[in-house]
């Protein structure tokens, strides 16, 4: 257990489970772009869904579309994710229904979209941050989560990465600083009254 959890308690009755970028561009292995990992992944973010569907607590996908093809993301990495493009759609692996979806254009899931006014209107204090890729739009949501007042955890085993270095990195920068490391289990006892220990 993460030392800061006894400052920071995660308190589900007052937390949002944030789900970034599950798209079929980083999912699907005909995908150059494709995570291995993010099939180890998907099981536990199915529990995690389906734990917040029950305790009827927000549950907020994010979609990553790059809305300037010669903007600087996509001279980074030198194509774009369109919209048009079926690898741009969130997995069906996924049950998005009922949860909010949001589209972003940066890997900072707050920039330029609604969402950190839907969780103030939603009455959010607390973010859990899953999904890909953990070391950019992860990372950066993470960070910027905490910038804007929310107290952030982020979900070590429901985060992935192309190497795992990026994402030993990711989460040694964010616990120093910015969110509490939690895993999918912590969050499923938790809820089933056993702390988390």
């Amino acid at each position: 257990m993460h030392p800061k959890l006894d400052k920071f308690p995660l308190r589900l009755d007052e937390a949002a489970l944030i789900v970034i970028d599950m798209q079929e561009y980083f999912l699907n292995r005909r995908s150059h772009a494709y995570l291995p990992k993010s099939k180890r992944i998907i099981l536990r973010l199915k529990k995690l869904i389906s734990l917040f569907k029950k305790i009827n607590r927000p549950i907020i996908f994010t979609r990553h579309i790059d809305r300037d093809k010669y903007g600087l993301m996509c001279r980074w990495w030198g194509e774009a994710i369109e919209e048009g493009d079926p690898l741009s759609r969130i997995s069906d692996r996924l049950d998005t229904s009922g949860a909010e979806v949001i589209i972003k254009h940066q890997y900072d899931a707050f920039l330029g979209t609604p969402l950190e006014e839907m969780l103030h209107k939603m009455g959010v204090r607390q973010v859990i941050i899953t999904g890909v890729v953990a070391h950019l739009c992860c990372e950066t949501t993470a960070r910027s989560a905490f910038m804007r007042g929310f107290e952030t955890f982020f979900v070590t085993d429901c985060t992935a990465s192309s190497e795992p270095g990026h994402k030993k990195a990711a989460i040694l920068n964010l616990s120093h600083g910015f969110a509490v490391p939690i895993t999918h289990k912590y969050i499923l006892e938790l809820a089933h009254g056993d702390g988390g220990d």
